[in-house]
């Protein structure tokens, strides 16, 4: 089945929408969710959740992409899950390797969590990204969106892990220039 018939599934309030989307994202989605948490029951908890999401916010979304609007769901949720657990350890929050990555690159400060400063801010990560060459764009999505490790960036992009360590460093680097550029005080 499509998107666009799964989508539609969902405007008709047809419970199978659920059921296809679990088939045809149910894997790919479940990868997010482990890559961030590390944790199979997590990751069971976060599908179902997602799944909820998507059918309480299909209608009055309709996305695009389907298969990026459910990465982003179930990745929203991983990271408040792996923070709620944080948050819950003595020492405080553990943060996960590609967010303790990128932090080095982005403004400090409670106010970014402001709605309107963090959208101004993902506006301007969003035109970097665009003009990045493709296999860097890739490999920084694939880290810093889908928390993949250094060694499945390498191995789905056949290069070795410090291979892949010095693109994203670079990438970084580059990121860093553009927020200065942009007036993002670092």
């Amino acid at each position: 089945m499509n998107d666009e018939e799964i989508i539609a599934l969902y405007f008709e309030r047809n419970e199978d929408a659920i059921d296809e989307t679990a088939k045809k994202y149910g894997a790919y989605c479940r990868a997010v969710a482990e890559n961030i948490l590390h944790d199979s029951e997590d990751s069971d908890e976060i599908l179902n959740s997602s799944w909820l999401f998507a059918w309480n916010s299909i209608p009055p979304n309709s996305p695009k992409n389907l298969r990026i609007y459910l990465a982003k769901i179930t990745r929203s949720l991983s990271i408040n899950r792996l923070q709620e657990k944080n948050a819950a350890k003595r020492g405080g929050k553990e943060i996960p390797a590609p967010f303790d990555e990128l932090s080095e690159c982005l403004p400090s400060g409670e106010n970014i969590e402001e709605n309107f400063i963090g959208n101004e801010l993902s506006e301007s990560i969003n035109r970097f990204i665009e003009k990045l060459p493709e296999k860097e764009r890739n490999i920084f999505i694939r880290r810093y969106f889908f928390c993949e490790s250094l060694c499945e960036i390498g191995e789905k992009f056949k290069i070795s892990q410090n291979g892949a360590a010095v693109i994203l460093w670079r990438t970084r680097k580059k990121l860093k220039n553009h927020l200065k550029k942009e007036d993002w005080t670092l």
